[in-house]
């Protein structure tokens, strides 16, 4: 009977991905569901013939250096693979997968709610009455800004942003974008969206701006400070992507100094932590901060979960992974 490979699983993972993982594999899970030292990820890839990591374990060059003979696949539970060096681990051999689409339509809603939830104040409005502050409609009291009308300026136009794209639109937002090329011209004319080659001209005629790019050494702090000053000052910005794409400091800085409306936040850039001057911004009812919830769906977690376990059996039965990430990707 062939020896079943060894899973080391880093994070909780849905129950029924868990036991599926169990009937196929020999599978070794993280019951407690804290995230793994560094310590325990280097044992586990000393011992793994897969690691099945999360976006909060970072596999950097020096974790891979370490990894055993056996290790051949690094399954990663999530779209993103900024928290794997690919090429590292290509380079020893190792192949990378993600989980590519599933997480698309749960994103977008998430960046709609954010863009509904800084225009029209509704983490202050769902304050007022537990807080025992209404005193009853005012014609002036806790507006907020209509959304229909505004323009939407979309920075990264894949899947995620097409999928907010068609949502916005519903809405009666105008849909501008900024990718690294042009979407299909089918698309293009669906969404009736308007492509911009710069991100500066975009940047400042955008009443709100979505950032739905991956995160990568190219679009680290893509909204730098200067980027930022761009923006109009009753514009408002939303990240449903990754914190490191915005340069946050300066992002609080322009909201504080009233240059920026207000912002959206779903993730940070140095999560867990926050910065405590956009909690303050959050407790004055200029930001909306999240705890990275954009794909927290049940649905999402199994497909996602579905999709790591599709690729480790391709790969155990001696195919290519569906979902395989090369550094040419990135």
């Amino acid at each position: 009977m062939k020896k079943r490979p060894l899973v080391v699983v880093t994070r909780r993972l849905p129950d029924v991905i868990e036991t599926r993982l169990r009937e196929l594999f020999d599978t070794r899970l993280n019951l407690e569901d804290k995230p793994l030292s560094a310590e325990e990820l280097s044992e586990a890839v000393k011992t793994a013939d897969v690691l099945v990591p999360t976006i909060t374990d970072e596999i950097d060059a020096g974790i891979i250096g370490q990894a055993g003979p056996n290790l051949k696949l690094i399954a990663n539970f999530g779209n993103g693979v900024d928290n794997i060096d690919v090429s590292a681990a290509v380079a020893k051999g190792i192949t990378v997968t993600n989980t590519p689409g599933v997480l698309t339509e749960d994103t977008a809603d998430m960046t709609m709610a954010l863009i509904l939830a800084v225009a029209r104040r509704l983490p202050e409005g769902t304050r007022v009455i537990p807080d025992g502050d209404w005193a009853g409609w005012s014609p002036t009291w806790m507006l907020g800004r209509r959304i229909t009308g505004k323009r939407l300026g979309i920075v990264g136009m894949g899947r995620i942003g097409q999928a907010l794209a068609r949502r916005a639109k519903a809405f009666g937002l105008s849909i501008h974008y900024h990718n690294r090329r042009h979407v299909p011209p089918k698309i293009e004319a669906e969404l009736e969206a308007t492509y911009w080659e710069s991100l500066d001209q975009m940047l400042a005629r955008m009443d709100i701006v979505s950032v739905n790019c991956p995160h990568t050494p190219a679009t680290y702090h893509l909204l730098s400070a200067r980027r930022l000053k761009l923006m109009k000052p009753d514009a408002i910005l939303v990240n449903t992507a990754r914190g490191e794409i915005i340069d946050e400091g300066a992002l609080t800085k322009l909201i504080e100094a009233g240059a920026i409306a207000g912002a959206g936040l779903d993730v940070f850039e140095e999560e867990p932590a926050v910065n405590p001057r956009l909690v303050r911004l959050a407790k004055q009812g200029k930001v909306v901060l999240l705890p990275h919830m954009g794909s927290a769906t049940h649905e999402g977690r199994v497909a996602m979960g579905e999709k790591v376990i599709v690729n480790i059996r391709a790969f155990v039965d001696g195919h290519k992974p569906p979902d395989r990430v090369l550094p040419s990707m990135l």
